[in-house]
């Protein structure tokens, strides 16, 4: 046995908030550890103890073991707790642990070895006869030897990392010409990712469910597996939509995906919680993708179909006690839905968003769950993954845990970096996904470039910002005011006063007068439509107002004068008084101007100085929250200037370089 009281999270954001809290409730002293940009983040705050242990950068701070260990030795901790992500898979760090007399509280170095490297573990799965998908996974990793292999496996082709996951380092290859710029690619981003540019290459399953089976052993070599939940929603390889049970799951098959599961995890003799992740094909066939030997980011839809704390039992047998449960007591009940909640904007290939969290309010309500670490008014710093929190719904069926999460997400407000929860929204309202169809290719087959722009903004919710730009207009004044008579506040003589308000709507000027009829009362005109507004009550960020007679609440934001953010019955928008600005000068976005599309490192400079270039053409590598972004020319012309080095830390807006457009 070796028993702890004390355990440091190695961790940040919303997972270390997940495992201080289930650490906290079982009696143990939780021991945080943050970067100077996480100063004041929420894991920070509820830990009993907390050790800054370097800048932002990871490399300087969440991926430095030695100052991990360190921050361990000074505060007395027993064990130490990955969470998911950074060290999470780290074999060196689990022997580091071991070698320290700390438990880590995991696998064992030689499982995370073996099944953290995506060709071994595929070695390893077809020694013990779990189903793999046909590839190559050979340690020849020349170009040759992996174009020789693809041409015997046949398109369409998956070029994966060997090391990490993610998505990162991973391309989808449907003509052999194009496999040497993927090969480079992937190599590329998965040596940036996890210092490893070893690759695999495995036959694409087209249209194939995700869906993974949640394990757990001991050190007595029992393994158990808690169902499985389906992570067929994805974008760019990065599951967005979880659940459990799988929408199309009979007991036979859940019997099969499970022992082949505890399978693969008996194989290597594991210990802790692991997921074996499948594709489930249309005529069920599954194959083995990979194993993770770690927490998942969604374990909590297993937690809410099997009522057990996962993190608590992770606890339980790092400490050498037996499973508390056998296969046979595992029940599941009821359904189970989470979505992940980014900063990144869907309108805009999901590019990551960084900013100040202006407003932050989580919902709350019967089967609601949210795992998050956000504090309001924190910054979202480009420096670490885009998710801010997960939201989950249970209930007794997959409809009602549906209708429950689409409230949920409809009465989530976060207003300041760009997030994806309408995008979710409208995820979870398609009739693919409520019939429980969805495969990993309903992203891409149900949504567009056009169905993912930023919806305009609807007459009511200019008008509302009309109002609230208005009265923050008059609380200034009075707030300027020298004296002011309370009879004649708000007095503006026998004329009707019409204030003028002008908005940028789908890239035309909209003009809005509004009037105040009596007070609190307002009639906007507002593109040519009439809107009736009655103030009843503001506070937090929430105005209730009644709406052409209807009464309803409203979030909204006003981060700065001129400017304000609506969100009316759930969907949000941003307007911005064309009148209290100078116009901002669109006229580069067709020029040759080639700037940041977010904060990210300058990973590459594609061109130089003189060199003639075709519109569309590759010039700049960027990575921003661990994934490479490609910047393209859109004009055809000559490199005049370079303006950023290699490795240079950007912000939005940032000038990379400039190109003279041909005439």
């Amino acid at each position: 046995m070796q028993h702890f009281d004390s355990i440091l999270v190695a961790n940040r954001g919303e997972i270390a908030v997940r495992v201080i809290r289930s650490a906290q409730q079982q009696g143990y002293r939780a021991i945080a550890v943050y970067s100077e940009a996480d100063a004041t983040a929420a894991h920070v705050q509820m830990a009993d103890e907390a050790v800054l242990i370097g800048p932002a950068p990871v490399r300087e701070s969440y991926l430095d073991m030695d100052r991990i260990l360190s921050a361990a030795r000074a505060t007395g901790a027993q064990a130490i707790h990955p969470g998911y992500g950074f060290l999470s898979e780290n074999a060196a760090f689990a022997q580091a642990c071991a070698d320290a007399g700390m438990v880590f509280i995991g696998p064992t170095a030689a499982s995370i070895e073996i099944m953290g490297n995506k060709a071994a573990s595929k070695r390893r799965m077809l020694e013990a006869d779990v189903p793999c998908v046909p590839g190559y996974q050979d340690p020849d990793q020349s170009d040759q030897a992996l174009i020789a292999a693809a041409h015997d496996i046949g398109v369409p082709i998956m070029v994966k990392a060997a090391a990490g996951g993610g998505g990162r380092g991973m391309r989808l290859v449907e003509d052999l010409d194009e496999l040497p710029v993927a090969i480079a690619s992937a190599r590329s981003e998965a040596e940036s990712a996890f210092g490893s540019g070893e690759l695999i290459l495995e036959r694409a399953v087209l249209r194939p469910r995700h869906v993974e089976i949640q394990v757990f052993g001991d050190q007595h070599g029992n393994v158990i597996h808690l169902g499985e939940r389906d992570c067929s929603v994805q974008r760019r390889h990065q599951k967005v939509v979880e659940e459990a049970p799988c929408p199309v799951m009979t007991p036979a098959l859940r019997d099969a995906m499970g022992q082949a599961a505890v399978n693969a995890a008996r194989s290597i003799d594991y210990v802790g919680a692991g997921t074996v992740e499948f594709l489930l094909d249309a005529e069920g066939q599954f194959y083995f993708l990979e194993m993770n030997t770690r927490l998942q980011v969604e374990h909590p839809v297993t937690e809410m179909v099997t009522g057990q704390d996962l993190v608590a039992m992770q606890f339980h047998v790092a400490q050498g006690y037996p499973l508390p449960l056998a296969q046979e007591e595992v029940t599941l009940a009821g359904h189970a839905i989470e979505v992940r909640l980014y900063a990144e904007d869907s309108s805009n290939d999901f590019l990551p968003a960084t900013g100040k969290a202006h407003v932050w309010s989580p919902p709350v309500g019967e089967g609601i769950r949210v795992d998050h670490g956000l504090v309001q008014g924190q910054d979202i710093s480009p420096f670490y993954d885009p998710m801010v929190a997960k939201i989950i719904a249970w209930g007794e069926d997959r409809h009602i845990a549906r209708r429950r999460l689409l409230r949920a997400l409809q009465a989530t407000t976060l207003f300041g970096p760009a997030s994806n929860r309408q995008f979710l929204i409208d995820v979870l309202g398609k009739q693919v996904f409520a019939n429980g169809e969805a495969t990993t290719a309903f992203i891409g087959e149900n949504f567009s470039a056009e169905t993912l722009a930023a919806p305009a903004a609807c007459a009511r919710q200019q008008a509302i910002a009309a109002c609230l730009m208005y009265r923050a207009a008059q609380e200034r004044s009075a707030g300027a005011a020298l004296s002011c008579l309370p009879d004649a506040r708000g007095f503006s003589g026998l004329r009707a006063l019409r204030n003028h308000f002008r908005f940028d709507v789908a890239g035309s000027d909209v003009d809005l007068f509004v009037e105040e009829v009596a007070a609190d009362d307002y009639r906007v005109e507002a593109g040519g439509e009439q809107v009736e507004v009655a103030w009843l009550k503001q506070e937090d960020n929430r105005v209730r107002l009644r709406l052409d007679g209807v009464e309803l609440t409203v979030p909204y934001c006003l981060p700065e004068t001129g400017v304000a953010i609506v969100q009316l019955r759930g969907r949000e928008v941003q307007l911005t008084n064309q009148l209290a600005f100078s116009r901002a000068d669109e006229s580069t976005g067709g020029s040759g101007l080639i700037t940041a599309p977010m904060h990210g490192n300058l990973l590459q400079v594609l061109v130089s100085p003189g060199d003639r270039v075709e519109a569309g053409q590759d010039v700049a590598v960027m990575e921003a929250m661990k994934m490479e972004h490609r910047l393209n020319t859109p004009v055809t012309g000559e490199v005049v200037a370079v303006h950023a080095n290699t490795g240079a830390q950007l912000a939005t807006g940032a000038v990379v370089l400039e190109i003279s457009a041909e005439q």
